[in-house]
């Protein structure tokens, strides 16, 4: 089959598939979570929804998962518009807590599994999270002893709100916190709260433009946001998501991200709901595995981000696994070069990929290329506004958001074409940050535009190309990292006089941390002392690869005293490039 004759019937399958979601949802339903999960679980009870640690749950499973953890929160004393956070590694439990937090009219709050115990401080207090869900060890990081350890502290008694912690104990030979509810009696809570009583908070719980989520996002200033994101806002752009990449009835899915990031939440856990689809879950698999498992689910679609992409693509064994199914694939939260495009379609043999560019505070993807799209714009473009359909708004051609440039210092809207900061609005886009009104306020204006902090261009058939980022902010492997939360943890090592850390490019993660650090006189130090001093206070993601160490008079100053980042990028570039040769 030729190139173009393959392209007319995709496009025609494309335009199908998009009719068959419009027929399936003739009119927005604005639903809330809970009410929109009790439909498609319904419909498709029987269902394969998740499949994680060779386990396969089907959407009736689902359902009466978060029937039971519902009541049992219930039991516990937990009121509509209370908070509870989850601090757990991906499991079949999260997205059933997740609809029971809706059912219930609480506010779900996930947080980041990989932080660090002064981290998850600061979020738990700030969040005003009264009910913790923790797995008692998540990988290399012990939860249950950290939280222990807090409230023990009168720092964080003072000022956390916290009245419960429920603990899924996983940690052989260690002992649970006796202030701790143990999951095993959590979930007998459950057995004295009668369907009458859930049903009645259910009824209690059906405005969808009450904040659902609030999902924390690293700030410049270097303490984390609290993004607020209603049940409207999400499951708007998880339909989205759906009519953008016209997703078919019964899609299966390959999604090894983790659940508490919005890419998992929204492209997966509400997008496949949508269509009675499936997804795969598989955080931190290998290769190999990754490999394997789409074989053995058959997957249809692959949601990856270049860091996990290009692993898999080099794998010797690539070749022998039956991906006959495959022929999906989502590459996001950093650019991907073309050939590494070119090189998904040919060894995964791929006829629909695209990439996608959004943030927290737009419920995850504000716009994707099309289907079919030239691997020279997919490389190059992150798309247009996410075709919405009923879910979308008519002043935005059907999207659910409207983007425009703006200049950097005045605020002032650009022409057509120029270069500058993005700015987004919509029917997605956060109403603001959790008790941080000041920082609500300089990002969004009062007619609702979001200012990204990305710099970029909006061509002439409406794509967004991104350049960069205004602020000092960088990703390694899609998480987005604060330079100023890592200088401050740097700063409190006794032998650092003063440091200041940039994003540099990275092979494997596409952007990695550097800190350039001033020791006080008499002290040495060695790059070691450094990531181990970092590695109890900061999540690894965050931890800078490349340390260098400086004299006072090797600063590149302002007049004014101030360090000029852009010279140390410099400075950064020349190191990695004698490093390399």
């Amino acid at each position: 089959m030729t190139t173009s004759t393959n392209q007319t019937t995709l496009s025609q399958s494309v335009l199908e598939r998009r009719k068959a979601l419009e027929d399936r949802f003739p009119v927005w339903p604005r639903d809330t979570i809970a009410k929109h999960f009790s439909k498609a679980c319904s419909q498709y009870k029987e269902r394969p929804y998740l499949y994680i640690n060779d386990e396969k749950f089907t959407y009736g499973q689902v359902w009466d998962q978060a029937v039971q953890y519902a009541k049992a929160l219930i039991k516990l004393g937990v009121k509509r518009r209370d908070h509870i956070a989850i601090l757990m590694n991906n499991d079949a439990a999260y997205p059933s807590l997740m609809i029971a937090s809706s059912m219930i009219g609480a506010v779900f709050i996930p947080i980041n599994a990989m932080l660090a115990k002064g981290e998850l401080e600061y979020i738990i207090s700030q969040s005003d999270t009264q009910f913790l869900i923790l797995q008692q060890k998540v990988k290399d990081k012990h939860h249950g002893v950290a939280i222990s350890e807090l409230l023990d502290e009168t720092d964080f008694q003072e000022n956390s709100q916290l009245e419960q912690v429920i603990c899924i104990e996983n940690e052989e030979g260690t002992s649970n916190d006796n202030r701790f509810l143990t999951w095993t009696d959590f979930m007998k809570g459950a057995n004295s709260v009668t369907y009458e009583e859930l049903e009645q908070r259910l009824r209690e719980s059906r405005y969808p433009d009450e904040v659902a989520i609030i999902m924390y996002t690293s700030g410049s200033t270097g303490s984390p946001k609290g993004v607020m994101l209603t049940d409207d806002m999400l499951l708007r752009s998880g339909y989205g998501t759906c009519m953008s990449r016209a997703i078919e009835d019964g899609r299966v899915t390959f999604a090894p991200l983790p659940f508490y990031h919005c890419f998992a939440i929204i492209e997966a856990i509400f997008a496949m709901s949508f269509i009675g689809g499936s997804f795969i879950s598989a955080l931190g698999a290998s290769p190999l595995q990754s490999l394997q498992l789409m074989e053995k689910y058959k997957a249809n679609d692959y949601l990856c981000v270049p860091s996990t992409l290009v692993p898999l693509l080099n794998h010797p064994r690539v070749a022998e696994f039956d991906l006959s199914n495959l022929f999906a694939m989502w590459c996001g939260a950093a650019p991907a070069p073309i050939p590494v495009w070119k090189k998904a379609v040919d060894v995964l043999g791929l006829t629909e990929i695209i990439t996608g560019y959004g943030q927290t505070e737009v419920a995850s993807s504000g716009v994707t290329t099309e289907i079919g799209d030239p691997l020279e714009r997919i490389s190059s473009r992150v798309g247009r506004p996410k075709l919405n359909g009923i879910s979308g708004l008519p002043e935005f051609n059907g999207s659910a958001v409207q983007y425009k440039t703006i200049d950097r210092d005045t605020g002032k809207d650009l022409p057509a074409g120029s270069v500058g900061e993005l700015a987004v609005r919509g029917v997605t886009v956060t109403h603001g940050y959790y008790k941080k009104q000041e920082e609500t306020a300089k990002a969004i204006d009062k007619d609702g535009w979001l200012r990204t902090g990305d710099v970029g261009r909006i061509d002439e058939i409406g794509y967004v190309q991104v350049l960069g980022r205004s602020k000092e902010m960088y990703k390694v492997s899609g998480e987005l990292v604060s330079p100023r939360e890592v200088e401050i943890v740097i700063s409190e090592h006794p032998a650092v006089s003063q440091v200041n850390v940039i994003g540099v490019p990275d092979a494997l993660t596409t952007e990695i941390g550097a800190g350039f650090i001033e020791l006080n006189s008499g002290e040495t130090c060695t790059r070691r002392d450094i990531i181990d001093w970092c590695s109890s206070r900061l999540a690894r993601f965050k931890i800078p690869r490349h340390i260098w160490f400086v004299d006072s008079s090797e600063w590149p100053m302002t007049s004014t005293g101030k360090v000029q980042k852009f010279r140390l990028q410099k400075i950064a570039e020349e190191k990695l490039s004698r490093k390399s040769e």
